[in-house]
């Protein structure tokens, strides 16, 4: 039967009495759709014990942005983790995670600062404080994370590697729908209109993509690609488009050399809703 922690102490009760055994952890926000539940599925196949964490952290939305309206529903969330075999959920209030006299950030420097660091500059320290306060709680083998977030993937290495924690990152494939978005669970924020224009996304990534399998490496004509389908859709306001190197997110200049990788990557708006997807080509993937 599936354990509910909602404190400190009830998360650490758990995670002891499973001992020895492999745990897969699932950080989420809840509101959980197909693309965590894969998540889920996984970490259920690769472990001996699977935790889900469900918490909006406070910390890593910024002033202006959908803290209080972020879409929440845990007893849904529940009855779907209940389906996949979960062992434990951990659903903490802010009061558990941040009490009243909590001091301490963790800060991750250089990975953190293009893409969306740049435009949601306390992000990420919200990210690897609260990632790592459930490391530490949870104890897990495996950790699992999406595609989609590409850049946090990629901060939350550099922390493990920086930090020594004891475990692996294991990062899933972006779960779309079949048009090509990407599941999110800001997808319920767009009206008919704009959930119609939003495959956009995914097929400004596979323009750049095709271009860049039959051997264009010019980073400008690869972002204009991306830009050139996104500016046809009226209701798209674009944040950003991004042809970065996969590994240190900074962004190509001009030809990429021989060899090297890119990170096709964008976030866009619709109204208010901010999308964000990305293709990741590593080195070889020519």
């Amino acid at each position: 039967m599936m354990k509910i922690a909602q404190t400190i102490d009830a998360i650490r009760a758990a995670r002891e009495e499973y001992g020895l055994e492999s745990v897969g952890l699932v950080p989420t926000m809840g509101y959980l759709h197909e693309g965590h539940l894969e998540l889920v599925r996984r970490a259920r196949k690769e472990n001996d014990r699977v935790i889900v964490t469900i918490y909006v952290n406070p910390k890593q939305f910024g002033p202006s942005e959908d803290l209080s309206r972020y879409p929440r529903d845990m007893e849904h969330d529940l009855e779907l983790l209940s389906n996949e075999n979960v062992d434990t959920v951990f659903a903490p209030s802010d009061e558990a995670m941040y009490p009243a006299d909590y001091q301490t950030t963790v800060i991750v420097t250089q990975v953190t600062q293009p893409l969306e660091g740049a435009r949601r500059p306390t992000h990420f320290e919200g990210v690897t404080t609260v990632v790592t306060k459930l490391f530490n709680l949870c104890r897990p083998t495996r950790a699992y994370f999406g595609q989609k977030d590409a850049q946090q993937v990629a901060v939350l290495r550099q922390m493990v590697r920086d930090l020594n924690f004891n475990l692996e990152i294991v990062v899933c494939p972006t779960v779309r729908e079949k048009d090509g978005l990407a599941l999110s669970s800001r997808n319920k924020y767009l009206t008919a209109e704009q959930r119609a224009a939003a495959p956009a996304l995914h097929q400004s990534l596979r323009a750049a993509t095709v271009l860049w399998a039959q051997g264009e490496r010019n980073s400008d004509t690869l972002r204009a690609a991306m830009l050139d389908i996104l500016s046809a859709v009226p209701s798209a306001r674009v944040d950003y488009v991004s042809a970065a190197n996969p590994t240190t997110l900074q962004e190509y200049s001009d030809t990429v050399a021989a060899g090297q990788g890119i990170l096709f990557s964008m976030a866009v708006f619709f109204g208010q809703t901010r999308l964000i997807d990305n293709v990741l080509l590593p080195p070889g993937a020519e």
